[in-house]
């Protein structure tokens, strides 16, 4: 089980499930949805927070947040991933 905060940057990610059920409510407000694509665009020079592209927008979380969001990640060579 990988959870976003373990992307590496500019790594894709599609959104699996989530381990919190309170921050769930919040994510998918936000348009974190299961089966939603998100790539991770941006990390503080301390590592955090970092910064996601999620549904047509940057979203910025803390890590613990996104420890919380299970994933699935893309490979890099798949047409999934391309952008064309």
């Amino acid at each position: 089980m990988q959870t976003l905060d373990t992307l590496t940057l500019g790594q894709t990610a599609t959104i699996i499930d989530f381990t919190d059920d309170f921050l769930s409510l919040k994510f998918i407000e936000m348009g974190c949805l299961p089966g939603e694509k998100i790539k991770l665009s941006n990390i503080a020079p301390l590592g955090d927070p970092i910064a996601i592209e999620v549904s047509g927008y940057l979203l910025s979380l803390r890590k613990k947040e996104a420890a919380t969001i299970v994933v699935k990640v893309i490979p890099e060579n798949t047409v999934e991933s391309c952008v064309i």
